[in-house]
């Protein structure tokens, strides 16, 4: 990515409600994740992980951005993400990543316990790779933006609740493995961005 584009993912971000990612309040315990971008020749990439599984986790073997709950010495949700992230695949933000912003704050819609997410975006170079934490992480990858934002990226998954109920959300099918629920969320708000960027519908 050049300078000028990410100037330009900053200048959209900016204008996106909720963009500072500081808590605000919400009684909900807090969370929040990375969206991490590298270049590529074909365009950027966006890293997925594929979490372990664990009982009673609700999140046990999803696909998502790293990240986890906020810690009480966590200086804000930036924070909580850099430190999840390094946690996690190994990258260590703080030192080779640029926060660019933040997407809007999520909270579940599929049954499970009650958080807000904050999703942040940053740019990491081309060479960044992933060292993932067998603990908690199944397998960490990359993705194209532009294989998610095709047509056939598109699919859909059923859910059942705690309570037996079955639910069809939206996703992104990738790689073998099925986008939903806050990820594909967040890859959507991402998506529209990027669609934006590409379209020249927006500059800084």
């Amino acid at each position: 990515m050049t300078e000028p584009q990410l100037a330009a993912i900053r200048h959209l971000l900016a204008h996106t409600p909720r963009a500072a990612g500081v808590p605000d309040g919400d009684a909900h315990p807090r969370a929040a994740v990375a969206l991490v971008l590298r270049p590529a020749a074909g365009g950027p990439q966006v890293l997925l992980i594929r979490r372990a599984e664990r009982a009673g986790d609700p999140w046990s073997g999803h696909v998502a951005f790293p990240g986890g709950r906020a810690d009480p010495r966590d200086a804000d949700t930036i924070a909580t993400a850099v430190r999840e992230t390094r946690e996690e695949v190994g990258i260590d933000l703080a030192a080779v990543g640029e926060w660019l912003g933040a997407l809007p704050e999520l909270h579940p819609r599929s049954g499970a316990p009650p958080i807000s997410v904050s999703p942040h975006v940053f740019a990491v170079p081309a060479e960044t790779e992933c060292t993932p934490s067998a603990a908690e992480v199944q397998r960490a990858f990359w993705v194209p933006i532009m294989t998610l934002a095709s047509p056939d990226a598109a699919a859909d998954y059923e859910h059942v609740t705690p309570g037996g109920a079955r639910i069809r959300f939206p996703a992104y099918a990738v790689e073998g493995h099925v986008v939903w629920g806050l990820t594909y969320r967040m890859l959507a708000d991402f998506l529209e961005l990027h669609a934006r960027l590409h379209a020249g519908g927006e500059t800084p």
